[in-house]
């Protein structure tokens, strides 16, 4: 198993050049065997979207593992999992709401922390996925970023399973212009886009993005 992650990490590593990118490994369908295969082949990055499972996931890691990873919240955030997540996750890229925005600045601020997050946004407007629509995060951007236990680092974007290629660069290119959108018109630097995943990752790079949840890539 490690021999295999190491050879399709090396695969996604030159699909990507020259572009310098934080590849998240995401292993919400896998046990923390295949966490430790993947530690083992080099990653330290990992994503899980069901914060109960992934909690007990972590919590069964060595502490080598444990100390020396980064634990990435990457689905949707539930007002009542808010102060789980934030105990066990150094950032989240899921964040939809003013409301859960302000639940994880709270929870945050209760132990002394500053948690990184990302505003997701949903610019496909597809009615089943969470995110902020563009209009909604303009108006909610600036209250969000003076939120005292965040620390806003960027966008993070999830795209349309059946959308193109065509379409996925027109959508990808978006969140890059919205991202410099926000940057000019609140002064405000936002550092990082977490947009791409297993079949879509190369082309979310090609449009700027810094962080990828790549799993199937990976681990298949």
């Amino acid at each position: 198993m490690i021999e295999k992650i190491k050879n399709n990490l090396l695969r996604i590593q030159e699909n990507i050049v020259p572009y310098t990118v934080n590849i998240i490994a995401v292993t919400k369908y896998y046990d923390e065997e295949v966490m430790l295969c993947a530690y083992k082949a080099g990653l330290r990055h990992f994503g899980e979207s069901k914060a109960v499972e992934a909690v007990k996931k972590i919590d069964k890691l060595p502490y080598e593992v444990k100390e020396n990873s980064t634990f990435h919240f990457i689905g949707h955030l539930q007002s009542n999992k808010v102060k789980l997540v934030v105990n066990h996750f150094d950032y989240i890229h899921s964040v939809d709401s003013l409301k859960v925005a302000n639940l994880i600045s709270e929870e945050a601020l209760k132990i002394n922390k500053k948690q990184n997050v990302f505003l997701q946004i949903n610019n496909a407007n597809e009615e089943q996925k969470y995110g902020f629509d563009k209009q909604t995060l303009l108006n909610n951007f600036e209250e969000i970023t003076k939120l005292k236990g965040l620390n806003v680092l960027g966008l993070m974007n999830i795209a349309p399973l059946e959308a193109s290629k065509e379409q996925l660069n027109a959508l990808f290119a978006d969140v890059k212009i919205f991202q410099k959108e926000l940057e000019e018109k609140f002064k405000f630097k936002l550092n990082d886009i977490s947009m791409g995943m297993s079949n879509d990752y190369d082309i979310a790079v090609s449009n700027g993005a810094t962080w990828v949840r790549i799993g199937t890539k990976l681990f298949s």
